[in-house]
């Protein structure tokens, strides 16, 4: 049984390709390429399962070339013979048509399904914990100590390398968020004082709204509105900034240079941020006290007069130096936060925005 064609060639030259089945073997001769598979396979798919036999010997010895077009022919009619029982077997395999087919082979190996018992509950739950302390934790750990290594050498060695990317990272933390934090710091004030007037006034403790105002301001609630508004204004804008300078390969370039990434990058906006949050917290403080003390006379008819000398006797140091070290702690917080996001960050543009995103919510929640 013997079949031939000439498939047309884009070089305008034709090409011969024959197959003959002879018993059980099979001889293919000459080109086997995309035309000429296009053209004769169908037919010869047809004629070895009109053979009628469960085991047909290939013989590529006279195939004079063979490109991948015809290897992937090879490979997906073996394999669909096999399904319908027939096995096909190679011989006469020249030197380069057999690592051609072992390499086409083995790219269309599907992976083995693993018989491996499913991990327990408790297997799995430690190995995020075990992955959640090491590298999470202990590579933030890693980043806060090189930051503070390098803030305190640079700080107390007097070797500042860029005070001007200092003083403008101050700017951008600290001045240009004054309006932000200003205004939100006496609307909680304010919100503080309205919440509080209608339980006072039915126990005729009107006086007492100041001391819920000016202390919760001073110790908790300025140093905490601060930290929150700056982290989502500043943090997100410092993870996004190193982030992209990661993925546009610039931590690399200063690497190769012989330049300390984290002290270059971040220092500076540790050393901004250290420097302009505690004047943002207390700015806050007095507009929240202010928000306080104007509900207090708009619906208990507190005097302003009243309000301080009741605000002379609450207010203690203790609560002032308690919201000055929460500040430190939360900015210090922040920027390492964003700066620990922003440098593993992985991928184009998409980890860039993931990056910002965790190192806010990361920022707000520590």
């Amino acid at each position: 049984m013997m079949k031939s064609a000439c498939p047309p060639d884009p070089s305008g030259k034709s090409v011969q390709f024959s197959y003959r089945l002879n018993q059980n073997r099979l001889l293919l001769k000459g080109v086997l390429n995309r035309h000429v598979v296009e053209q004769n396979g169908p037919f010869l798919q047809q004629l070895i399962e009109e053979a009628g036999l469960k085991h047909i010997q290939m013989d590529l010895f006279q195939i004079a070339q063979l490109d991948s077009t015809g290897l992937a022919f090879l490979v997906h009619l073996q394999r669909l013979m096999a399904k319908k029982g027939i096995q096909i077997e190679w011989v006469n395999l020249p030197p380069s048509v057999q690592a051609g087919l072992k390499l086409m082979a083995a790219s269309q190996k599907k992976p083995l399904r693993s018989d491996s018992p499913r991990e327990s509950f408790l297997e799995q739950l430690g190995e995020e914990v075990y992955h959640l302390v090491v590298e999470d934790f202990g590579q933030f750990f890693l980043l806060l100590a090189n930051m503070s290594i390098w803030g305190l050498t640079d700080l107390f060695t007097h070797r500042w390398r860029r005070k001007g990317e200092v003083l403008r990272q101050a700017v951008l933390i600290g001045v240009n968020a004054l309006p932000v934090v200003l205004s939100i710091a006496f609307l909680i004030g304010a919100v503080l004082a309205i919440q509080a007037a209608e339980q006072l006034r039915q126990f005729g403790a009107n006086l007492f709204i100041t001391d819920l105002v000016v202390i919760s301001m001073t110790r908790e609630m300025g140093p905490l509105v601060t930290a929150i508004l700056v982290a989502g204004r500043s943090g997100s804008a410092i993870a996004s900034e190193i982030a992209t300078m990661v993925v546009s390969e610039e931590m690399d370039a200063l690497r190769t240079m012989g330049v300390n990434p984290v002290r270059y990058v971040a220092i500076p906006k540790l050393y901004a941020g250290l420097a302009t949050m505690p004047a943002l917290t207390i700015l806050a403080n007095i507009l929240g006290i202010t928000g306080g003390m104007l509900i207090a006379y708009l619906s208990l008819d507190l005097s302003v007069n009243v309000f301080m000398e009741r605000m002379q006797q609450v207010l203690y140091f203790r609560d002032l130096l308690t919201g000055f070290i929460k500040s430190l702690v939360f900015v210090g917080l922040i920027v390492i936060t964003s700066s620990y996001y922003g440098l593993r960050v992985r991928g184009g543009a998409v980890g860039v925005g993931q990056a910002t995103t965790a190192a806010v919510v990361a920022s707000i929640f520590l």
